[in-house]
């Protein structure tokens, strides 16, 4: 099967940082689908990984975590799904990624691909909505409501990263089925636009203190934040802005140490999100994932979640993938960058 990998972290510049590979095709077994790839969606995990992880010995390394395909085979203890079904999902960091034709992964981390998407459409949504469903259900707590509601709770959440990748899904989630007021941040014209479009009540500046322009919005205390970029950059603002008792979840990697005691004079809480944690470690309810999945399904299928691609760069291949990291690593991609299909021209190795 074609597959794009590496041997060694390289530079994304570098000729060899990823190339088109030719690898044997995966077998299912236990709980696992045997799925054909149509679509992937890039992160700004594969470039970390590919940055920071060597292949072992002998080896090429595939990364890729997020992927539309149609299962082909599955394991002897599977009952989720049958061979013929379209699925999505982001996958097991400690496995093989999707790029490539065909991928193993478990059955209680996939959902139904949404009906009335594109497969690149329906790529660019599995990583992130995990992580946002994670970040405001789990970690934040946020109250759900049915989608149909118009009533409004006194929670009021400050997204700050919001024309990103999760934060593109996290705003539409938010505004769909929680009753919750929205603040994202934004400093281009271009990102203001794109936050207002999926669901913020309220944009503010990140490059000004952000302190005064909430205070200047009139609608209350904050009492929820998604920090999904440059937590150290705003973390002592974060304690001054939010309610007494408010939640953080982080999901970035601070350059250095965050004073985590300016939370407790307000009795504040710091969670860290991380989507990959109840695949890595087997968790009792890796389900989970699968179910809030096809809930994300049901949401885009009955017009409350869009997609989030923001570009789509064409065939699944090493010039086009290095193309979606080169971007990526620049920090000014908005929305999500996607892939599909593999081009079936034999490869020369």
């Amino acid at each position: 099967m074609k597959a794009i990998g590496y041997t060694k972290s390289l530079p994304i510049m570098n000729p060899e940082s990823l190339i088109d590979i030719e690898l044997p095709q995966p077998i299912a077994t236990g709980h696992d689908l045997l799925v054909k790839v149509k679509a992937i969606a890039v992160n700004p995990v594969d470039y970390k990984i590919r940055q920071n992880v060597t292949a072992e010995d002998g080896n090429y390394k595939v990364i890729g975590w997020d992927a539309v395909g149609e299962v082909v085979a599955i394991g002897e203890a599977a009952a989720l799904f049958k061979p013929g079904d379209v699925v999505f999902y982001a996958g097991d960091l400690n496995r093989q990624g999707s790029n490539a034709e065909y991928q193993l992964v478990d059955e209680r981390i996939v959902g139904h691909k949404p009906k009335s998407l594109s497969d690149a459409e329906a790529a660019a949504l599995p990583l992130t909505a995990i992580t946002a469903w994670e970040i405001l259900f789990e970690h934040l707590a946020i109250q759900q409501q049915s989608p149909d509601s118009t009533e409004k709770s006194n929670e009021v959440i400050l997204v700050v990263g919001a024309a990103g990748g999760v934060g593109s899904i996290l705003l539409q989630l938010a505004k769909a089925i929680t009753g919750a007021t929205i603040i994202a941040t934004a400093s281009r014209e271009r990102s203001q636009a794109w936050v207002k479009k999926l669901g913020a009540h309220h944009v503010v500046d990140h490059t000004q203190p952000l302190q005064p322009q909430i205070e200047a919005l009139g609608v209350g205390p904050v009492t929820h934040i998604a920090s999904l970029n440059n937590t150290e950059s705003y973390f002592e603002a974060y304690t001054e802005i939010l309610a007494p008792f408010g939640k953080i979840t982080m999901i970035d990697d601070p350059s250095k140490p965050l004073d985590v005691m300016k939370l407790k004079l307000k009795s504040q809480s710091l969670h860290i999100e991380f989507m990959f944690a109840r695949s890595m470690f087997n968790a009792p309810d890796m389900d989970e994932q699968g179910r809030l999945l096809n809930r994300v399904s049901d949401l885009v299928d009955q017009g409350h979640i869009q997609t989030t691609v923001g570009k789509n760069l064409g065939i699944i291949n090493a010039d086009n993938l290095k193309a979606a990291h080169r971007e990526l690593e620049s920090g000014k991609s908005i929305g999500k960058i996607v892939l599909h299909g593999f081009d079936q021209t034999k490869i020369n190795q």
